[in-house]
């Protein structure tokens, strides 16, 4: 980045302000040389990175943004200033993790955990009939999700997210009784979709409608439960939105 100025007899001269790659390596350069061996799409699933947005870092089309930087170098193990501009030390200025066990699969292949999060589950059932709440919230154990799903599918924040189960047939033919359900608790701003529901000191989970004049109209798919309307002008007390309902699992 340059711009033209003058000195003092008047004549025009090239100021450089900002002197970028001092090492003479480009961006994309620097991101190759510390994958190794890898390919760009196996580091961009281990960045939790879209592969698009990787390969475009590579080429030189964009830069990241300073959060993906620093999921760059802290996946890459390297200074983030030398990854960013080329000066510095290579070394990371970011503290190493520990060496991992190995983990390998039912068939003996070696599993990357680092491409999964691992989601609490809750001892809590959602009801799809009149309620059910369990006030034991200490995780039985946790569900495995594959990061880049979760990232860059679900647009969803790991640390926001919790697995419970379904109890009764409110909701029959979307949500059984004992399926579980993945609940993304920063989306509490319902526009349409079926969300787990505090009212009365219980969880409910129901089909959510946002209609105009700021009310929810709240439906279930069994006919036998009526449905009904809060005002979000005049939102009772006991009544709260816990998050989306993003994916379940069913015993068939």
């Amino acid at each position: 980045m340059s711009y033209t100025g003058k000195d003092p007899k008047g004549e025009k001269e090239q100021i450089v302000p900002l002197v970028v790659n001092h090492k003479g390596t480009t961006f994309g350069e620097r991101l190759k040389k510390v994958i190794g061996d890898k390919s760009i799409r196996q580091f961009a699933t281990e960045c939790g990175i879209s592969y698009g947005a990787m390969h475009k870092y590579f080429s030189g089309l964009t830069q990241p943004t300073l959060d993906n930087l620093v999921v760059l170098a802290r996946t890459a193990g390297v200074s983030i200033e030398w990854l960013a501009v080329g000066t510095g030390n290579e070394g990371t200025d970011i503290a190493k993790p520990a060496l991992k066990a190995e983990v390998s699969d039912v068939k003996g292949n070696q599993v990357d955990l680092e491409e999964f999060i691992f989601v609490p589950r809750y001892n809590v059932a959602a009801s799809a009939g009149y309620g059910e709440w369990n006030d034991d919230e200490t995780p039985m154990f946790t569900v495995s999700f594959r990061r880049y799903w979760v990232v860059n599918h679900l647009k969803a924040d790991p640390k926001k997210l919790s697995v419970i189960s379904v109890h009764g047939d409110s909701m029959d033919g979307v949500l059984n009784d004992k399926d579980i359900i993945l609940v993304n608790h920063g989306d509490r701003e319902p526009r349409e979709g079926i969300y787990v529901l505090r009212l009365d000191g219980q969880l409910i989970v129901k089909r959510v409608q946002r209609l105009p004049g700021a009310e929810l109209y709240i439906t279930s798919t069994n006919p036998a439960y009526k449905p009904f309307t809060i005002d979000l002008h005049n939102v009772p007390s006991d009544f709260d939105v816990v998050g989306k309902v993003v994916w379940y699992g069913r015993v068939i």
